[in-house]
C-alpha cells in the first residue's frame, strides 16, 4: 500500500520559545527527502510531531489526504511511521534482541516469548550489516558493551524490525564509520526501491546528493521550500538556508593585538568524537567555535579542563600541561562555563550563597570566614546586575538569565586566565544576553582568553573575529576578517570547503 504523508502549518511552542512556527514536509512512497536546515531551525522538532513524540499547537498531518493525530509514537508506529534518532533510545543493560523486539516481542499463543525466532530474526537484521561491524556485535550483546556505531546500528534496525511504510532518520549516520554509512545509503536505495517512504536529517552535503530526490529546507522554524535534488547546488541549498535573515549587530570585539601572548595552544588533540583539534588562543581574545551541535566541540571544551581523556600536546602560557581532573585546571586558572545549567552549572536546592562559591570555598579558610564570603558574592552579584531577593534564597528561585550570571560569576570570583564557554547563552532571554555580551568585552579588555562555542550563529558573527568551524570531529575552516559571514558559517558545518566553495 503507497503512503504520501502531508505535515502542513506545524506550529510547536515550549512556553515562550517557538520550535516551529511554520512547518512543513510532504513525503511519498518510493521518495527520499533530505530535510536540512541551520541549528535551531525546527528539523528535529518538525520529524517529532511527524512520529507522535510531541504535539503540535497548531496545524495538522494528512495521511493519505486523510487527517491523523499520532499521540504516542507506538500511536504513529502503527500507522506504519518510525525514526531513528541521535539520541539512541535504547536500554543498556539489555540485549541487543531484547532492544529490537521491544514491546513487539515474537510470542506463541500471546503468551511465552518465542526466544529462539527473536534470535533468528536479529541475526537477519544484523546481516544487512555485515562486513561492516566486529564479531561482537551478535542478538545476544548487551548494548552497554557496543561502542557508538553499532548501538546507532541497532538503532536502525529496531526501526526497520516493524516494517514501516515511512521511516525518518534524523542524524542517524552521524556516528557511523564511512562503511556503515556506505551500507545504509545501499540499503535505503533499496528500502526505496521496495516503496518506502524516506526522511533523511542530515548535516552533511554530500550525503544531501547521494541519496536524495527531493531537499526540504527550513530556516527559523519555518519552512522555506523544496527543491529536485537533481536540480539544484550546494551554495543554493545555503543560500535557501541563510536567506532574508539579517546580520546581527552584537558589535565584535575589537581586533585582537597579533603581539599579545599565546595563553593557549593545542596540537593533534583528540577525544570522543573530536578527530583532532590544532589551535591558537591569545590573551584577551575571543576565539569562536561553530559548526552544528554534536561536531567534537564540547569535547574540546571537557579536555581543556581535565574533565575528559585525551590525546595530544596542549601548551598553556607557553608550558605543557595535562590535566587529570577539572582542580588541575582550576589550579592553573582554567575556568568552564556550560550551556546546561540545570544539571550541570548549579545546585538548584541550594542557596545562591553557595552556588556562588563552590568552586572557592578553599579561599575563606577550613573554618569558612563567612561574612568575607558574603562579601565576594554581593560584589559579584552587584557587578553582574544579578536580580534576585536574597543570596540565602535557592537557586532554583533565580529566572533563567539570572541563573546564568551565577553560573559564570562563581568562576569569575577566581579571577581566570582562560575561560571555556560551551553554548552558555542557551535559553537566555535578549536583555540576559546583552549583559552577557558586555561583560565578555570587559573579561577580554582585562586580557582573559575566551574559548566560546555557540549553537547560535549570530553570536558568533556579532562577537567573534575569528571562528572555527568543526564538522565530524573536525576543524573544517577557519573563517576571519571578510570571510566571516553567514553564509561561510553554514557551508562550513555542511562539509563545503573554502576551496570547494
Amino acid at each position: 500500500m503507497t503512503l504520501t504523508l502531508l505535515a502542513q502549518g506545524i506550529v510547536k511552542r515550549y512556553g515562550g520559545v517557538v520550535a516551529v512556527k511554520d512547518g512543513w514536509l510532504e513525503v511519498q512512497s518510493g521518495v527520499v527527502v533530505t530535510l536540512v536546515g541551520a541549528n535551531g531551525s525546527g528539523k528535529s522538532t518538525l520529524s517529532k510531531v511527524i512520529t507522535g513524540v510531541v504535539a503540535p499547537n497548531e496545524g495538522q498531518l494528512l495521511l493519505n489526504g486523510v487527517p491523523v493525530q499520532f499521540p504516542t509514537p507506538q500511536a504513529a508506529k502503527k500507522r506504519g511511521i518510525a525514526a531513528v534518532y541521535q539520541e539512541l533510545s535504547l536500554i543498556p543493560d539489555m540485549t541487543v534482541a531484547e532492544n529490537i523486539w521491544l514491546t513487539n516481542e515474537p510470542r506463541l499463543a500471546g503468551i511465552s516469548l518465542r526466544r529462539g525466532e527473536m534470535r533468528q530474526k536479529t541475526q537477519e537484521l544484523l546481516d544487512l550489516f555485515a562486513g561492516t561491524t566486529s564479531n561482537n556485535l551478535t542478538p545476544d550483546s548487551l548494548v552497554n558493551t557496543l561502542p557508538p556505531d553499532e548501538r546507532q546500528i541497532v538503532e536502525i534496525l529496531k526501526a526497520i524490525s516493524s516494517q514501516p511504510r515511512l521511516v525518518i532518520f534524523d542524524e542517524a549516520t552521524a556516528s557511523l564509520d564511512r562503511s556503515q554509512v556506505d551500507r545504509l545509503f545501499e540499503l535505503i536505495r533499496q528500502w526505496k526501491r521496495e516503496g518506502m517512504a524516506i526522511v533523511l536529517i542530515t548535516h552533511r552535503m554530500d550525503e544531501i546528493f547521494r541519496v536524495a530526490d527531493r531537499v526540504t529546507v527550513m530556516r527559523n522554524g519555518q519552512t522555506v521550500g523544496t527543491v529536485n535534488a537533481a536540480d539544484t547546488t550546494d551554495r543554493e541549498i545555503v543560500q535557501m538556508m541563510i536567506e532574508g535573515i539579517a546580520a546581527p549587530d552584537a558589535g565584535r570585539m575589537p581586533q585582537i593585538d597579533a603581539t599579545a601572548p599565546v595563553r593557549l595552544e593545542v596540537r593533534g588533540l583528540r577525544c570522543g568524537r573530536l578527530q583532532r583539534a590544532d589551535l591558537t588562543l591569545r590573551d584577551g581574545e575571543l576565539l569562536g567555535l561553530g559548526g552544528l551541535q554534536g561536531q567534537g566541540q564540547t569535547e574540546l571544551l571537557l579536555a581543556l579542563f581535565g574533565a575528559l581523556p585525551y590525546a595530544g600536546t596542549v601548551i598553556l602560557g607557553g608550558k605543557p600541561v595535562r590535566f587529570r581532573h577539572p582542580r588541575d585546571a582550576m589550579k592553573h586558572g582554567v575556568a568552564f562555563v556550560p550551556g546546561d545549567r540545570a544539571t550541570e552549572g548549579l545546585l538548584l536546592s541550594r542557596s545562591i550563597l553557595e552556588n556562588f562559591l563552590l568552586p572557592s570555598w578553599e579561599r575563606y579558610g577550613i573554618i569558612h570566614n563567612i561574612e568575607s564570603a558574603r562579601q565576594d558574592a554581593t560584589t559579584a552579584a552587584r557587578d553582574l546586575s544579578l536580580v534576585y531577593s536574597s543570596l540565602d534564597a535557592p537557586a532554583s528561585s533565580l529566572s533563567g538569565g539570572n541563573a546564568q550570571k551565577v553560573v559564570i560569576g562563581k568562576w569569575l570570583l577566581r579571577r581566570p586566565k582562560l575561560l571555556l564557554l560551551n553554548d552558555p547563552t542557551k535559553g537566555v532571554d535578549v536583555g540576559a544576553k546583552a549583559e552577557f555580551y558586555a561583560l565578555l568585552r570587559q573579561l577580554t579588555a582585562q586580557g582573559t582568553a575566551v574559548l566560546f562555542y555557540s549553537s547560535d550563529d549570530d553570536e558568533l558573527l556579532g562577537l567573534c573575529n575569528r571562528v572555527l568551524v568543526l564538522q565530524d570531529g573536525l576543524i573544517r575552516d577557519e573563517i576571519s576578517g571578510e570571510r566571516l559571514t553567514r553564509e561561510n558559517l553554514v557551508a562550513a558545518s555542511m562539509g563545503t570547503t573554502h576551496e570547494q566553495r
